[in-house]
């Protein structure tokens, strides 16, 4: 990896980076939370095609590994890819704030997402060029990410945009946004390709390479758990504004945003879990606070159970950190340094591709069996996740019994990364032999 010399950067790189990082999650956490409520409220869509609409997320994850290996990687700069996508996607969420159908809707934000979720990977490549040790130091630059996803939240809550009915202004806003970080992309360090020239095939791009780590027992289980426990992810993701919005709760997106918050805090802990308990009943506490998050929701409400709510938005934090984060460090300690890139992309795919896709798939039409003349039965529409959720977990616990990764080598290996609800950042790939 190519970067600087010296262990530090400088503070007007710090300060770019980490702006860039802000507005990349803003963007994002702008419209993403509350598009369920947007169009089930606002353009009367179903169950069903909000699930669709939250699906173009992973069909822009299958499709943005093509994206970064066969134009990022090879032919141009990536802070200029960055701001060319970003300037249409400004222009593609102002269209979708002026759409008054889902039949509209939906075309625009498939394209939108399609070249949105390329710039996610970009942005840690301009990040990672710039620093000689990105273990240490692109942490507190990503964390300014979260903070975006915290902010835009907050505002949506402030403005009252959720009570009033205006969910439209959150795409102008995001478009907005967007159209500044595409500008401000051309006036970052210079970040170019770092394969030019260079064949790059299919299986290098989709992470194929590390197929065969599938042959290990404990790792398929893992693996499959992965995608397992994205399809009641993709009920959180999907339905949750919607549901506080009809439960009554005020200014859902910014209560929401506590799930962040409890993510970079619960984060602090992780190392200490794995240290103490292994990766095992790590990854199977992540899984069961979904279970547990699911049941919190079934049965709060607005008034006296509120806490509940609370508690089931709070524990993002390990549901997240304590399955996905933790299942990234042992992914890279499994894979080793050979299939370490492939292996985090091989797994990135499967979980915001095929998973997320799976999930958004089933949460659609369960969600529509449930609906009430004046909402949805949430009780029993938050239960059936619950269920899968827990039913993952005591598979897992049962055939899951890798003991060969070294709890403390594990934390060596850790790349601190916080996320915005819906994607992983990979970890970026070692050059090969001979390239800058």
């Amino acid at each position: 990896m190519t970067g600087p010399p010296g262990s530090t950067i400088s503070g007007a790189t710090r300060l770019k980076l980490s702006t860039m990082m802000f507005l990349q999650f803003f963007v994002w956490g702008a419209w993403f939370v509350t598009m369920g409520t947007f169009l089930g409220e606002e353009l009367e869509a179903s169950g069903s095609q909000i699930s669709l609409a939250y699906l173009t997320q992973s069909l822009g994850a299958i499709a943005a590994p093509f994206f970064i290996g066969l134009i990022a990687d090879q032919f141009f700069s990536a802070q200029k890819v960055l701001g060319i996508l970003h300037l249409a996607g400004a222009a593609l969420l102002f269209l979708a704030s002026t759409m008054s159908t889902f039949g509209a809707f939906f075309p625009v934000i498939l394209v939108y997402m399609i070249l949105y979720m390329p710039t996610l990977a970009l942005v840690n490549s301009v990040s990672f060029r710039q620093m000689a040790s990105p273990e240490k130091q692109f942490p507190a630059v990503r964390v300014l990410g979260t903070i975006g996803w915290i902010v835009a939240g907050v505002i949506i809550g402030w403005l009252a945009w959720e009570q009033e009915a205006q969910l439209s202004q959150t795409y102008r806003m995001a478009a907005v946004a967007s159209l500044i970080l595409g500008v401000f992309s051309f006036f970052l360090p210079a970040t170019p390709p770092t394969h030019r020239g260079e064949k790059t095939s299919i299986r290098d791009i989709l992470g194929l390479e590390a197929i065969g780590l599938l042959k290990n027992r404990s790792y398929l289980v893992f693996f499959l758990s992965s995608i397992a426990i994205c399809i009641p992810l993709a009920f959180y993701y999907n339905f949750t504004n919607l549901f506080l919005n009809e439960e009554g709760v005020k200014s859902a997106a910014a209560v929401q945003s506590l799930g962040q918050v409890s993510e970079v805090l619960f984060l602090l802990l992780m190392p200490f879990l794995l240290m103490r308990i292994g990766v095992k009943l790590t990854l199977a506490v992540g899984m069961a606070a979904w279970a547990i998050r699911y049941v919190f929701f079934a049965f709060g409400d607005a008034g006296s159970l509120f806490w509940m709510l609370l508690v089931g938005i709070v524990l993002h934090g390990i549901c997240y950190d304590f399955f996905f984060v933790a299942g990234q460090i042992y992914t890279d300690k499994f894979a080793g340094e050979r299939f370490r890139s492939a292996a985090q992309g091989l797994i990135t795919l499967a979980t915001y591709g095929v998973g997320i896709l799976i999930g958004s798939l089933a949460a659609g039409p369960i969600v529509d069996n449930f609906a009430t003349d004046d909402g949805h039965d949430w009780t029993q529409i938050w239960i059936i996740p619950a269920v899968i959720a827990g039913v993952v977990m005591i598979l897992f616990l049962i055939l899951f019994k890798d003991r060969r990764v070294d709890h403390v080598t594990m934390l060596d290996a850790a790349s601190t990364t916080l996320e915005a609800p819906g994607i992983a950042v990979p970890r970026e790939q070692r050059p090969r032999s001979g390239t800058p």
